[in-house]
């Protein structure tokens, strides 16, 4: 598949174009050809290509600070593989390392913040940062991936959770057991809705300077929502979701761009998160597809939900894997097909590339 794509000159054709691309009438829950298919962590390390590009142009946050560099990665897997969509080369922690926080990156330890927020007093020299003083790299990033792909395939902006930012910014980077958060949750509850509160707004203006910039769907990764209790899980992080939905929902400039909403092991809260107003919900593999429709009805799309461990296996057990899923959706549409969550890093892109032309050839029988 080449990503070289005609240019439309003229801005409204364009449009038009892209409202017609199957992932978007699948989020809008309209007839499609084919099921459409995107991976998490499309864009990344288990390609050679990626892991070449890293070796010559320094770390993991230079790549992500880089707009040309991130438009590049972005684009990789799209001349691999023929996906429905693109998204946007970045990391959910964009937002707290914007806040001052110092975010760096351990090997074999992942995300660490030098500055972590386990105070009032450290909570209090926190603003909602500038999205385009302190983020603008993410936006010139989307306007130059928008750029070469002309209107014809659409980009995914994103954000992590505001719970999920938290859990960062508390514990100081990844944990087991979510300790420290978990403390300031039950000892210090006002602290963390404050925390949550900054956060949301933060989410908000960032999303809403993604869509300026071009992209034509968000979603936002709710990580570790799962973690939570059905009622800390409303308290602290649906509610959080509900605010943003609602926002983007009542501004002019943002009410069209569909949202999708993604908690990990959030299957017992499937209603809940569908009740937000968002255009699909995405699952992870610990949710039968079937259940999950039978659950939430037609009121909005689902993504999901393949085990990424599975494109460990044989073509032939991918194919058949796919061909489960598949049938547990059924006939209808509103169905985006995807991983239950991010691609492993040693995956081979050939068992990707068996996977995505697996959902497309096996689909089309759901959409006659």
């Amino acid at each position: 598949m080449s990503i070289w794509y005609y240019v439309v000159g003229d801005e409204f054709t364009k449009e038009s174009n892209m409202q017609e691309h199957r992932f978007l009438k699948a989020l809008r829950r309209e007839p499609v050809d084919r099921t459409p298919v995107w991976l998490m962590r499309q864009a990344g390390r288990y390609l050679p290509e990626y892991r070449s590009l890293r070796e010559k142009n320094n770390d993991f946050l230079t790549c992500c600070k880089t707009p040309e560099i991130a438009c590049e990665i972005t684009l990789q897997p799209l001349k691999r593989f023929n996906l429905d969509a693109a998204i946007i080369f970045s990391d959910i922690l964009t937002i707290p390392d914007a806040m001052g926080l110092g975010l760096y990156f351990d090997k074999g330890e992942g995300p660490r913040f030098e500055r972590p927020i386990q105070s009032r007093e450290a909570f209090e020299k926190l603003v909602v940062p500038d999205v385009e003083e302190k983020l603008g790299y993410v936006m010139q990033a989307i306007r130059l991936v928008s750029r070469e792909l002309s209107g014809n395939l659409p980009l995914i902006g994103f954000s992590g959770s505001p719970w999920t930012l938290a859990t960062y910014m508390v514990e100081g980077g990844s944990t087991k057991n979510f300790s420290k958060i978990k403390k300031m949750m039950f000892a210090e509850p006002s602290l963390l809705t404050s925390i949550l509160d900054l956060l949301t707004r933060s989410v908000i203006e960032y999303l809403k300077a993604q869509i300026a910039a071009g992209v034509s769907a968000v979603m936002i990764f709710d990580t570790w929502g799962g973690v939570l209790s059905t009622r800390e899980y409303y308290d602290y992080s649906l509610s959080s979701l509900e605010m943003i939905v609602k926002e983007l929902k009542q501004s002019p400039l943002t009410s069209n761009i569909p949202i999708i909403l993604f908690t990990k092991n959030g299957g017992p809260w499937l209603e809940n998160i569908a009740l937000t107003g968002c255009e699909a919900v995405g699952i992870d593999w610990s949710v039968n597809m079937s259940d999950a429709r039978k659950r939430i009805g037609n009121s909005v799309a689902l993504q999901g939900n393949m085990d990424p461990g599975v494109l460990y296996a044989s073509p032939e057990f991918i194919r058949e894997e796919v061909a489960s899923i598949l049938s547990q959706f059924g006939h209808g549409e509103g169905h985006i097909f995807n991983l239950g969550h991010g691609i492993f890093p040693d995956i081979p892109p050939e068992h990707v590339a068996v996977f995505v032309d697996a959902v497309h050839e096996l689909s089309e029988p759901y959409h006659k």
